[in-house]
C-alpha cells in the first residue's frame, strides 16, 4: 500500500512539527524492548537516521518503500538491520524498533485531533509495517551471510595442515569428511605442498569415526591430486574396524602407503627421508 501525495505530506508535517517528541518517545519505546543492550546514545542516533529518512521520503510526495524516492530510507533501514544482526540482536528486537513508531504516531494523533484522521493513521501504520518487513528480510539475509562465513571459517579451522619438519606435512582429520570439507582439505594440502615444497604428506584419519565409499573416494582424490604435485601421501589411522569396512566395501588404495597409527606413518617417512639422505650423501662422496 502506498501513501497518497496528501497523506505523505501530512506525515512529513507531523514528523517535523513534533521532532523532539517523536525522537524522545520513539527512542524510549524502542529501548524498552532492547533491555539496555544498546546505549541510549546509539539508539537515539539510529532513530534520528530513521526519522530523517522518513521525512525526506515523505516530503517528495507519493510514498512507497519500493519507490525510487525511498532509496535513502531503504539504505537507513538496511544499515540498521545489518548492524543489529552483527551485534547479536534478534530479528524481533530489530523490527520492533521500527514498529515502535506506530505507538508514537498514535499518541500524537490522539493528543491533537488536527494532526490527521483514522484513515491517515491506518495508512501510516501500513507504511511502518512495510518498513518493519523490509528490516526483517534484510536482517535474515545478513544473518544467513554471517552464518555461512562462520561455517567456512570453522571448516578451515577443522582441517589444519601442519608442517612437521622440512619436507613433511600432515593433515589430521577429525569428524565426518563430507564433500565440502574434502574440497577444503585438498585445497589447503596442495597449497601447503607448494608453499613448503614438501615431497611427503601424511593424511591421518584416526579421528574420522567411520569410512564409507564416499569418504574413501575423497581421500583417494586428495592423494591423486597431491601426486600430481609431486608429493607422496601416507594414510595413517587405519584401525581394525576401518580396515574391515574398507575390505567389505571393496575399496582399494592400490600402491598408497597405509599405516595403523600416526606414529607408524612418521617412522615410515623417517625411513624414506633417511634413505634419500643416504643416497645424496653417497652421490656427493662419489
Amino acid at each position: 500500500m502506498a501513501l497518497s501525495a496528501d497523506e505523505s505530506g501530512r506525515l512529513a508535517a507531523l514528523l517535523t512539527s513534533h521532532t523532539d517528541r517523536v525522537l524522545s518517545r520513539w527512542t524510549e519505546i524502542a529501548g524498552a524492548s532492547l533491555r539496555g543492550r544498546l546505549s541510549q546514545a546509539e539508539l537515539r542516533r539510529q532513530v534520528e537516521d530513521l526519522h530523517r529518512g522518513m521525512v525526506t521520503t515523505a516530503e517528495q510526495g507519493l510514498l512507497h518503500l519500493d519507490g525510487e524516492n525511498a532509496g535513502e530510507l531503504r539504505a537507513v533501514l538496511a544499515d540498521l538491520s545489518r548492524g543489529r544482526a552483527r551485534q547479536g540482536f534478534s530479528a524481533t528486537e530489530t523490527a520492533t524498533s521500527v514498529f515502535a513508531l506506530k505507538d508514537v504516531l498514535l499518541e500524537l494523533m490522539e493528543a491533537d485531533s488536527g494532526t490527521g484522521t483514522l484513515r491517515d493513521y491506518v495508512a501510516y501504520s501500513s507504511f511502518v509495517d512495510q518498513m518493519g518487513l523490509f528490516t526483517f528480510e534484510t536482517y535474515v539475509r545478513t544473518r544467513e551471510s554471517l552464518i555461512a562465513d562462520q561455517a567456512e571459517q570453522l571448516l578451515e579451522l577443522s582441517t589444519p595442515v601442519v608442517k612437521l619438519w622440512e619436507g613433511v606435512v600432515a593433515v589430521p582429520l577429525v569428524g565426518t569428511l563430507d564433500s565440502a570439507r574434502a574440497q577444503v582439505v585438498m585445497e589447503r594440502l596442495l597449497q601447503t605442498l607448494v608453499d613448503t615444497s614438501s615431497p611427503y604428506a601424511i593424511i591421518d584419519i584416526t579421528g574420522v569415526p567411520a569410512v564409507d565409499t564416499q569418504v574413501a573416494q575423497h581421500i583417494l582424490k586428495t592423494v591423486v591430486a597431491a601426486r600430481l604435485m609431486g608429493a607422496d601421501c601416507i594414510i595413517s589411522g587405519i584401525r581394525p574396524q576401518i580396515a574391515q569396512t574398507i575390505v567389505a566395501l571393496g575399496i582399494e588404495f592400490g600402491d598408497i602407503a597405509t599405516k595403523a597409527s600416526l606414529a607408524d606413518a612418521l617412522r615410515h617417512v623417517l625411513r624414506l627421508t633417511g634413505v634419500e639422505t643416504a643416497r645424496r650423501t653417497t652421490r656427493r662422496e662419489r
